[in-house]
């Protein structure tokens, strides 16, 4: 429970919030691939039998991929263009989010192409052709779910349509409101295939480690260990680097500061739940209402620096699993796919997985068949990322308030000293829905209650 939530749970009249479904979810997962590894190293025979459960998941997913990124490519659009139109703060904002999204990104391909995760799995993809004795209940399940659309057209047509409805102006607001609602159909859609994720990360989980014993183990280890570190290096070293360089403030101090946030998002495992303390507390640090309300929620939609990380890490991950090598140049067409499209990513459950099964098909289809692996310990790393992409979006606040001058830096530095705490109590005066008021950039919980930012106007979102 939050603090805000422990504070209204001790108000009479004020009923506590009830846990999120999707924290069953999450653990189910989590037992699922503890599961999957036990059953792999105890009867490794019929671990093998089981990598139907998670190729079927897989293509459940790649069923989803045209629908989400035709919705979230055409909607994330008017996003953006939205965003633009706040002034000098929104234009600056979206440069420096690309720009370290890109960055980000980048980072994710030269670790992943250093560490090597995943060499030595020998994963391969479901083919009931090239198996006669698949049991045929299994065959008829596996040919009812349909086939997925080709990536790259999908992504093409979105982009023009997107900027089509852009050039039409308010006439095109019943087709963008009609959309957000297929948007929605598709999302709920999206959100049933994810609780049947533990059964599909158990087969998959199960299937590889019987396959290979403890070496499965320790590559998704490795990729774990690789992509926290990677993490700590991207919060500490870049973001560190450049808030000293511009704003001469220390990190560590800044994340001492966030330190109550930092725990609230490790234990729910989503950068939603402190985005109204985000915000009151870069008020309270100094930097500007109007600069915070355009920065924080455009930032939570567009400044993804963990997720970009873990995009790259984890298609470099898969590739190596199923012994593909990802010349560089298809290495930076994923890279391009991956900025146009992690600003797409919704804040609904398993966008994530169809933004990384987009851009393995987009490049290298062969590879969707060991993304069964990557459903397992997805989960495990959702901390990182959270983590990173908040830090990220507290750095870039700072830096936004100081391009534009509108941040008092000696009331920065007092309160990362802190000489000036900041109130709590504020947090309960200060509700929030009056902390999105300034530039009509509201944050609503999603489906699995990550952060939706909704920016007012365009019916479009993306998240963490």
């Amino acid at each position: 429970m939050s603090e805000n939530q422990a504070e209204a749970a001790a108000k009479p009249g004020v009923p506590a919030r009830k846990k999120d479904r999707t924290h069953w979810l999450y653990i189910a997962v989590i037992t699922a691939v503890v599961l999957g590894v036990a059953v792999g190293l105890v009867a490794p025979e019929f671990a093998k039998s089981l990598k139907p459960l998670g190729d079927g998941f897989v293509n459940l997913i790649k069923m989803m991929i045209g629908p989400v990124i035709f919705c979230t490519i055409v909607l994330g659009i008017g996003s953006i263009a939205k965003a633009a139109t706040v002034g000098k703060v929104g234009g600056l904002a979206l440069v420096y989010f690309i720009a370290m999204s890109t960055f980000a990104l980048a980072i994710g391909l030269v670790v992943g192409n250093f560490v090597h995760p995943g060499t030595g799995l020998k994963l391969t993809p479901y083919n009931p052709a090239a198996a006669g004795d698949v049991d045929p209940t299994v065959k008829f399940l596996m040919e009812i779910i349909p086939g997925s659309v080709p990536v790259l057209p999908v992504l093409f047509v979105a982009l023009l349509v997107g900027f089509a409805l852009q050039q039409m102006g308010p006439t095109a607001q019943p087709l963008i409101k009609g959309l957000t609602l297929v948007q929605g159909v598709v999302f709920r859609i999206l959100t049933m295939i994810m609780w049947v994720a533990p059964i599909g990360a158990f087969g998959a989980i199960a299937a590889v480690v019987g396959s290979t014993g403890w070496a499965a183990v320790g590559a998704m280890f490795l990729l774990m260990a690789a992509f926290y570190l990677t993490c700590a290096v991207f919060i500490v070293g870049v973001l560190g680097t450049l808030l000293k360089v511009v704003t001469g403030v220390s990190i560590l101090k800044l994340m001492k500061y966030l330190g109550r946030e930092y725990l609230l998002i490790f234990s729910t495992s989503s950068s939603e739940t402190a985005l109204p303390r985000l915000i009151a507390k870069m008020e309270h640090a100094g930097v500007s209402k109007p600069v915070v309300g355009v920065t924080v929620p455009t930032g939570y939609s567009f400044n993804l620096d963990g997720t970009a990380i873990y995009l790259t890490m984890a298609s470099l991950f898969v590739a190596n699993a199923m012994g593909i090598q990802m010349s560089l140049g298809e290495q930076i067409g994923l890279l391009v796919f991956m900025i146009i499209a992690s600003k797409g990513a919704a804040g609904v459950t398993g966008a994530g997985l169809a933004t990384l099964a987009a851009g393995l098909q987009a490049h290298r289809a062969d590879l969707l068949g060991g993304m069964g692996v990557i459903v397992g310990i997805d989960k495990f790393m959702s901390e990182a990322r959270a983590l990173t992409n908040f830090t990220g979006n507290a750095v870039a606040t700072l830096l936004i308030g100081k391009w534009v001058g509108e941040i008092d830096l000696g009331q920065v530095n007092r309160v990362l000293s802190g000489d000036d705490r900041f109130d709590e109590a504020t947090m309960l005066a200060h509700g929030e829905a009056d902390l999105h008021e300034p530039t009509s950039v509201t944050a609503e919980p999603a489906v699995d209650g990550s952060t939706t930012d909704r920016l007012a106007g365009t019916g479009s979102s993306a998240t963490r």
